[in-house]
């Protein structure tokens, strides 16, 4: 007989532009049954944005009163605009025997690492510092003020890597490599001989 496996919380975190997004999206696709958070933000919908999939799309007044009520398990301003986790929704897919990803900045790991240190905590890294500088300036959604920051921003990101367990590199076009990773880390969870307990 098979024991029962805990639900696991994964928390995919790493500097801007090192492709969370499409590492997520892959995983998606490949039709896991995963819980994939939707994080709440202030900040405006890009074009190929889909509310309720991408983020949660909300005014800073609403962002406002889902602090208050703490119905948020971390939120952090980042860039000039705020993000935020929605409590309920993992406790919903724990409850429900899913294993939940969370994408949040390195920022937003570091408090989920105080609050429920039993989670996965997963780093994306690029190969090199100057792909990571292409490819944010590919994405052409930055001032050149902004895009500045967010370089030095994701340089000091990377010293967060010793509060990780594990990292993946994700390399420009290998993205089904990153994904395959993540699916590995996993599966390797649920062979733990001390499962990881999650309470939030």
């Amino acid at each position: 007989m098979t024991p029962e496996v805990a639900p696991l919380l994964v928390v995919l975190s790493g500097p801007s532009g090192v492709g969370k997004d499409a590492v997520l999206t892959r995983l998606r696709e490949w039709g896991h049954p995963y819980h994939f958070a939707v994080t709440v933000t202030t900040r405006p919908r890009r074009e190929r944005e889909r509310e309720g999939v991408d983020y949660h799309f909300v005014s800073p007044a609403r962002f406002q009163e889902m602090v208050d009520g703490e119905e948020l398990l971390e939120w952090a301003k980042v860039y000039d605009n705020w993000y935020g986790v929605p409590r309920q929704q993992l406790q919903q897919a724990l409850e429900g025997g899913q294993d939940v990803i969370v994408k949040v900045d390195v920022q937003g790991a570091a408090t989920i690492k105080s609050l429920v240190p039993q989670a996965a905590f997963i780093f994306l890294v690029p190969p090199s510092m100057e792909e990571l500088e292409e490819r944010l300036r590919q994405r052409h959604t930055e001032s050149t003020t902004d895009f500045a920051l967010r370089l030095e921003t994701a340089r000091e990101e990377m010293k967060g890597l010793s509060m990780f367990d594990y990292v993946v590199v994700n390399h420009q076009d290998r993205v089904d490599w990153a994904a395959s990773q993540i699916e590995a880390i996993i599966k390797a969870e649920k062979c733990r001989v001390s499962p990881r307990v999650i309470k939030l």
